[in-house]
C-alpha cells in the first residue's frame, strides 16, 4: 500500500497540528513500512544502534488524523522514556510491562484509536486504577489479571513491542546516548520558541527535563572539577635532584591543587529549607576537601566570607535576605586568584557576566528544570523539595 509514514507525520505535524519538539526527535527515527505487524512498534536496530519505528502501512491509513498523531507520539513517548534501551524490568519483556508502559504513556493522549489501554476505562481490568503514573508503579500496585491484562496478542491492545529489548548493550548504549542528546537539543529549541511543546502538556514536559538534568553526588562532582580547575605550582625543593645541575641547585617538585570558592545565595527567594540543603550539601563536600563560602543577594556579604576547612561541620546560618544579583559572586571571584566556582542558588536572576574561572551551577531538581536564564554551563541537581 502506497502510504510514507514520514510524508504524513511532517504535513500533519506542521499543518494542523503544531509539533515542532516531536518533529525534530521525528528526524532520527527511522520509518519502516511493514505487514509483519498489526500495528506500529519502535526499537533500535540491533547492529546500527539506530531508532527504528515499524509500522502496517493498512492500520496507519484507516487512522483520522488525530489518531494518527497519537499513536505516532504514543511510538515517540517509548523512546523518550527509554522503554526501549533501559527501563526493562529485571524479569525482561513481559505482558505486565508492554502494559504498565503503555497506560503510563496513554494517560497523556486523548485521541488513540479504539482498543488502546487507559487507566480509568470503564468496563476493563483498569477502570480502578489512576491516570497519570509510572509503568514502575503501575507494575507495584496494580491487581493483575491472570492473563497479565492483555488478552489477546503481545498486552498493549495495538502496538508492537517485540522488538525491545533485541539489541546487544553496545547497540543500545549507542542510542540511548543518541537519544539523550536529540532530547536536550530538541527540549532547547522547544524552550525558545513560542508554542515550541506544542501539544506536551506540563507535566510531561517537567518529566522529559527532569531527565535531562544531571544527578551527581558531591565526590564525583568534585573530583570532575578539581580536574579540570587545578593549575600546576610549582617550587624548589633540596629534597628533590636537579636534573641539570645535581648536587648543585635544589630541585624542583610540583604539587597540583585547586582554589575552590562556592558562592551561597541567600536573597529572599531561596527559603530557610533550601538554605538548610544547600550546608547540608557542603557539609558533605567539607569531607573531601577545603573551600572558601561567599554568602551574596545583590552584593556579597565580605565581612561574612570564610574558608571551610576540611574535615569540619557546621550548622546553616542566613546572614542576608535580599535580590539576586549572580554578577556580585562572579565579580569578588574573579577579582581573586580562584580556579573554580561553584554557585548554589535557585537560579532567579539574569545571567551574570562571564567567569574567568571555570563555572558550575548547582539547585534543586525544581530550579533546574525551571531555570530563569539559559546557560552552556554545567548545571547539577541536588535532591530536595
Amino acid at each position: 500500500m502506497d502510504f510514507d509514514l514520514g510524508k504524513k507525520i511532517f504535513s500533519l505535524f506542521t499543518r494542523s497540528q503544531s509539533e515542532p519538539f516531536f518533529l525534530h526527535l521525528s528526524r532520527n527515527v527511522k520509518k519502516i513500512p511493514t505487514d509483519q505487524i498489526p500495528t506500529a512498534g519502535v526499537r533500535v536496530n540491533p547492529d546500527t544502534g539506530l531508532f527504528e519505528m515499524l509500522y502496517n502501512p493498512t492500520f496507519m491509513a484507516s487512522l483520522t488524523e488525530a489518531q494518527l498523531g497519537d499513536v505516532y507520539r504514543h511510538e515517540l513517548y517509548h523512546l523518550i522514556y527509554m522503554h526501549v534501551t533501559d527501563r526493562l524490568p529485571d524479569e525482561g519483556l513481559t505482558k505486565r510491562w508492554n502494559v504498565a508502559t503503555d497506560l503510563a504513556i496513554n494517560s497523556f493522549l486523548s485521541d488513540l484509536p479504539e482498543g488502546c489501554l487507559r487507566a480509568g476505562q470503564e468496563g476493563t481490568p483498569w477502570q480502578n486504577v489512576p491516570s497519570h503514573q509510572t509503568a514502575e508503579w503501575y507494575m507495584a500496585n496494580i491487581e493483575w489479571p491472570e492473563d497479565g491484562g492483555g488478552g489477546d496478542g503481545d498486552g498493549e491492545g495495538r502496538g508492537d513491542h517485540s522488538g525491545w529489548g533485541n539489541a546487544a548493550p553496545h547497540a543500545r548504549e549507542m542510542a540511548r546516548e543518541r537519544l539523550k542528546q536529540e532530547l536536550k537539543e530538541a527540549a532547547t529549541k522547544a524552550n525558545a520558541q513560542s508554542n515550541g511543546w506544542g501539544t506536551v502538556s506540563h507535566e510531561m514536559r517537567k518529566r522529559i527535563q527532569a531527565m535531562l538534568v544531571p544527578r551527581v553526588d558531591w565526590k564525583s562532582v568534585l573530583r570532575y572539577f578539581i580536574k579540570t580547575s587545578q593549575k600546576a605550582h610549582r617550587r624548589n625543593s633540596i629534597k628533590s635532584i636537579n636534573r641539570r645541575y645535581p648536587y648543585i641547585h635544589p630541585g624542583r617538585t610540583y604539587s597540583r591543587t585547586a582554589k575552590i570558592a562556592i558562592s551561597i545565595d541567600q536573597s529572599g527567594s531561596v527559603g530557610d529549607d533550601m538554605l538548610a540543603l544547600f550546608f547540608t550539601e557542603l557539609n558533605k563536600l567539607a569531607s573531601l576537601a577545603e573551600f572558601t563560602v561567599v554568602p551574596f543577594d545583590t552584593r556579597v556579604a565580605e565581612d561574612k566570607v570564610y574558608t571551610w576547612k576540611k574535615g569540619k561541620t557546621r550548622t546553616w546560618e542566613r546572614v542576608l535576605s535580599g535580590g539576586t544579583c549572580f554578577d556580585a559572586p562572579t565579580k569578588w571571584v574573579n577579582e581573586r586568584d580562584f580556579d573554580g566556582h561553584i554557585c548554589l542558588t535557585d537560579m532567579m536572576a539574569p545571567k551574570p557576566v562571564p567567569s574567568k574561572c571555570q563555572r558550575m551551577w548547582m539547585t534543586t531538581e525544581r530550579y533546574a528544570n525551571n531555570p530563569y536564564f539559559s546557560t552552556n554551563e554545567r548545571v547539577i541537581a541536588i535532591q530536595g523539595e
